[in-house]
């Protein structure tokens, strides 16, 4: 099969979230299975890489408000993965990929439009006629909107559309001034069959309506979408496309992700022998001066420290769990009001917490291999891979039970993790409660960290899903 796959951030060259994580590997893992991928992405400001080279093309978009013209770039991966970038000064040339410190860019439907027409520009500068075109989250809704309604005179016309819903929060709402700004016809301004929402145009809508197959990143989490509670409002729409609507559950790069060769930590550990673990603790306990030699146990978190994490919960809890003289650590940036949370509870309990507020790659390694348990207490979690890469590390994740929290730990005595259901303090309470009676057990601790060690999160899992899904439309 020929894909085109495009999404708005693509690890390591550009990343926010999961997003680039799942376009940084997937694609790859399916340019392994023998299929032909070109991946295509700005070029944002940051992105600076002597290995690009110049494709001989360059892209020319015509909108009411004005002519963007940008180069076309190639990075050959493998030889099947391609990756292209958009290069376009004016909508690109900038630090931070959506926003900067002062909120979100003001033309994002610009840069975003420009992108979702530039991949389709893109495939026909270079005679590359897909099969499946396979878009990302609300970046790349008006490619689908474009596919259906633009390209019907040409090859293009003849790929199926999958679009991969990341996180349903995330939306790209605009005032309805867009339509005329990029030249949508005004007929699509439909609440049922349109881009209509609430008197805004909705990016991600677009992607939904006009995409041949929906996906999202777990099983649990295409069912919440479709309720109420979980369908920030679309959940209308879902349920009436439930028929092509399918959750894959993502995968892990597991050779960056692998305890028996990363090169990040100070030593490496496999489930039959664990001696290297306890080096990590050692080290990770004296990163945070936590005071290394304790026997207490250590509970991490690496995450974006938003709403959505459930950050509050964790502050809530916390201070009644310190009561145990557990030790907590904690690396991530994100809301203020978190921030200065985690900051005011290391000041609180300075022998006993650490914080690194930001991102720290190789700390974020450490943490997983240091910790002795994992704390996930999101409000929704649409897929979550930090808790993949605590079970191959040996750390047991105390998750909420929802979305793909709930398809990749498994709860119980005999279980891999620790899960629980109330988003509540007493409930994220009594999961660390029970967190410390497996850690006053060592022999059940190690069949803990012995059956999480030994399950396969790898993207070949999930590319293959991904495989028979294209497959079964081209056959329809």
């Amino acid at each position: 099969m020929k894909i085109l796959y495009v999404a708005s951030e693509l690890a390591p060259f550009s990343k926010t979230g999961g997003l680039g994580d799942v376009a940084g590997s997937l694609p790859a893992a399916l340019a392994a299975l023998g299929h032909e991928v070109k991946v295509v992405t700005p070029r944002y400001g940051d992105i600076q890489d002597a290995r690009l080279e110049p494709t001989g093309h360059s892209l020319e978009l015509r909108f009411p408000y004005g002519v963007e013209r940008g180069a076309l770039l190639s990075l050959r991966l493998s030889p099947r993965q391609e990756v292209l970038f958009l290069e376009n000064e004016h909508l690109y040339g900038r630090h931070g990929l959506y926003g900067d410190a002062w909120g979100e860019f003001g033309d994002n439907h610009r840069r975003f439009a420009y992108l979702s027409l530039g991949a389709l520009q893109a495939a026909q500068r270079l005679r590359f006629f897909p099969d499946i075109i396979h878009l990302n989250d609300w970046q790349t809704g008006l490619a689908a909107v474009a596919l259906r309604r633009g390209f019907q005179a040409t090859p293009l016309h003849e790929a199926r559309c999958v679009f991969t819903i990341h996180n349903l929060a995330y939306q790209g709402q605009y005032g309805k001034h867009v339509m005329e700004e990029l030249g949508l016809p005004w007929e699509l301004f439909t609440a049922e069959h349109g881009l209509e929402f609430y008197d805004a145009v909705n990016f991600l809508k677009g992607g939904i309506q006009f995409a041949d197959a929906l996906t999202t990143v777990s099983p649990t989490y295409a069912k919440e979408i479709q309720e109420p509670e979980g369908g920030f409002g679309l959940d209308g729409l879902l349920r009436r496309r439930q028929g092509v609507l399918t959750g894959i559950l993502n995968g892990i790069d597991a050779d960056e992700w692998n305890p028996e060769t990363d090169v990040m930590l100070p030593a490496r550990f496999r489930a039959e022998d664990l001696r290297g673990k306890a080096v990590c603790r050692h080290a990770l306990l004296e990163r945070f001066g936590l005071g290394a030699d304790t026997e207490a146990p250590v509970f991490g978190v690496v995450s974006r420290l938003v709403w959505q994490k459930g950050v509050d919960l964790l502050l809530e809890a916390l201070p009644e769990a310190l009561q145990t003289g557990l030790r907590f650590v904690a690396v991530g940036s994100g809301e203020s009001r978190f921030e200065d949370g985690l900051r005011a509870l290391r000041r609180q309990y300075p022998r006993q917490v650490g914080a690194h507020i930001g991102f720290d790659r190789e700390l974020s390694h450490l943490v997983e291999a240091g910790a002795d348990f994992f704390l996930m207490p999101s409000r929704y979690e649409p897929c979550g891979l930090n808790q993949m890469f605590s079970l191959r590390y040996g750390t047991v994740p105390v998750v909420r039970a929802t979305g793909g929290l709930v398809d990749t730990v498994q709860g119980g005595p005999d279980g891999d993790g620790i899960l629980f259901e109330s988003f509540h303090p007493e409930a994220l309470l009594g999961a660390i409660r029970w967190a410390l009676a497996l850690y006053g057990e060592p022999s059940r601790l190690a069949d803990f960290r012995r059956r999480g060690m030994g399950r396969d999160f790898s993207w070949a899992a999930s590319a293959r899903s991904y495989e028979r899904l294209f497959a079964s439309l081209l056959m329809g």
